[in-house]
């Protein structure tokens, strides 16, 4: 063990490392210069004594909630501090009358809020009259784009914040604290110290969790390689892994079993992304994308149900509207699969990219002038409506263009029936053409 450390005493406090080293102070916090620096937004702000409400916005692990607690000790405010994962309003009318009865007495109050995306609407605009007469000072803390997750009105009562994923540099230096919390130099040659730090991603919380599962192996344990390292954390990392889930994988987990028809699968994948913080609104998206490509025609109504859901939801937030999500995903799920609108899509930019400057045929095109008409413009045209069929049979690719098919639906679901009609035209076109 290095000189550095040796007179130290082993860690005895309780708690996750993470946890026991909270910042004591704003100037401890690590990689936020731009906000707290010696000319940093927030430093002049403090300066001035005038905290403005706050949107804090940044990934995971960097320090949104610390620096939130620390601007209400900095400003004398009372910290109070919900989450929007499992606030409703009736906590939110609690925590504003509470606020309100202190403001009486001379005391003011910092609100933050965690993951105030999750929020829907009606709710953020609950928020408006106690932050614009001063009731609170709300800072909100979000890893979603404000410009879409948040509303314009409380946007605009509200400074917004960049926080940024740390860096190389600053997980060094909580790595460095991490080591004089526990009383010891961390097992790492000096490749594998690296690779702890970029196994992190930018995430304090993550750096921090990781070196609390190297910092417990036994005293006198060699230093481990960048192998050792992956080795050991890839054993341990389940115990620690609470909201590291991938965001992507998920996503993917699920559009694959929908694809499957697994919907019970779906339904699980559905609620392993809540439960690991992930934005309904993301999902919700995603399930109309879902209906569109993998369903189709095959069921029309795929795709209003998944615009259903997504409305429910943002008419009633969580938890409430998570269950119009789970019906959509059980809908879609139990629905006839087919991708023949989108391959039929893709086929067709293929074709536009290839002939994009051929002039539609003159029957397809209008003639509202006299030059147009003289020069032929919608000469020939058949209104379909006044065929037997109500079907012309003319070709309305360009002239130059050959007939494609570029859409060929399957032989299932209310797909069955378009091909039917398909065909049917396909004959009487050959007909009139002969």
């Amino acid at each position: 063990m290095s000189d550095m450390f040796s007179a130290l005493p082993a860690a005895t406090s309780s708690g996750p490392l993470a946890d026991r080293m909270r910042p004591a102070s704003l100037a401890e916090v690590a990689g936020q210069d731009h906000l707290l620096g010696s000319n940093g937004s927030l430093t002049r702000m403090l300066k001035r004594g005038s905290l403005a409400s706050l949107i804090l916005w940044g990934p995971p692990g960097v320090g949104k909630t610390t620096i939130a607690r620390l601007l209400a000790a900095e400003s004398g405010l009372e910290f109070v501090q919900i989450s929007a994962v499992f606030s409703g309003v009736a906590d939110l009318k609690r925590v504003f009358e509470d606020s309100t009865k202190r403001r009486a007495m001379g005391r003011g109050t910092l609100l933050f809020v965690d993951e105030i995306h999750r929020f829907n609407r009606a709710q953020q605009d609950g928020f408006l009259p106690v932050v614009e007469n001063g009731t609170v000072t709300l800072v909100g803390a979000t890893t979603e784009n404000p410009s879409f997750a948040l509303n314009g009105a409380l946007l605009s009562r509200c400074q917004v914040l960049v926080l940024k994923r740390l860096d190389d540099a600053a997980l060094e230096v909580l790595l460095a604290r991490a080591e004089q919390e526990l009383g010891r130099v961390l097992p790492l040659d000096d490749d594998a110290r690296s690779q702890l730090r970029a196994m992190a991603d930018g995430d304090g919380r993550y750096l921090l969790n990781l070196a609390e599962q190297v910092g417990a192996m036994p005293e006198g344990t060699a230093p481990l390689s960048p192998a050792e390292l992956a080795q050991t954390l890839s054993r341990r990392a389940a115990l620690y892994d609470k909201d590291r889930e991938e965001h992507y994988n998920l996503i993917s987990a699920l559009h694959k079993a929908l694809r499957g028809s697994d919907a019970n699968a779906g339904l699980y994948w559905l609620a392993r992304m809540l439960a690991g913080g992930e934005d309904p609104r993301f999902i919700a998206r995603r399930l109309v994308r879902f209906a569109s490509e993998d369903i189709g025609l095959a069921d029309p109504q795929a795709l209003i149900q998944a615009l259903a859901a997504w409305e429910a939801y943002e008419r009633l937030g969580s938890p409430e509207g998570e269950l119009a999500l789970a019906q959509a995903v059980l809908y879609l799920g139990t629905a006839p699969k087919s991708n023949a609108a989108y391959t039929a899509f893709k086929a067709a930019q293929k074709a536009a990219r290839a002939t994009g400057s051929l002039m539609p045929p003159a029957v397809s095109v209008n003639a509202p002038t006299k030059l147009m008409k003289e020069l032929g413009y919608g000469a020939g045209y058949a209104y379909d409506h006044d065929s037997p069929e109500g079907f012309s049979g003319q070709n309305h690719f360009p002239d130059a263009m050959a007939r494609q098919d570029f859409y060929r639906p399957p032989d299932r679901g209310f797909e069955r029936e378009v091909a039917k009609r398909l065909a049917h035209w396909a004959r009487l076109r050959e007909e009139r053409r002969s």
